[in-house]
């Protein structure tokens, strides 16, 4: 049976992740309170922000910017959406 947490974001127990995302204390965190579902509509949602903000990844700007869209989405809080973004049709 797979381990599961209270997720931060869903407000509910749902099967968390196999292993920390990163190492380090926020990479526990996330890996004590964020489910597998959240972390992969977070994937999601960056991966979408890189492409439509066209962030350079190399850039120190953009990764501080992408960590801190993180830990909003990951909260709960208001986070950054893609100006004009149309999700694909199913």
């Amino acid at each position: 049976m797979p381990r599961t947490v209270m997720c931060r974001k869903y407000k509910e127990e749902l099967p968390g992740l196999d292993q920390p995302p990163f190492p380090g204390p926020k990479g526990e965190d996330i890996f004590n309170h964020i489910s597998q579902k959240a972390w992969q509509a977070w994937l999601d949602h960056q991966t979408m922000l890189i492409n439509e903000k066209r962030l350079n990844m190399m850039d120190l700007t953009a990764r501080t910017y992408l960590n801190e869209q993180r830990d909003r989405f990951l909260s709960g809080d208001e986070y950054d959406q893609a100006e004009g973004y149309v999700p694909p049709s199913e």
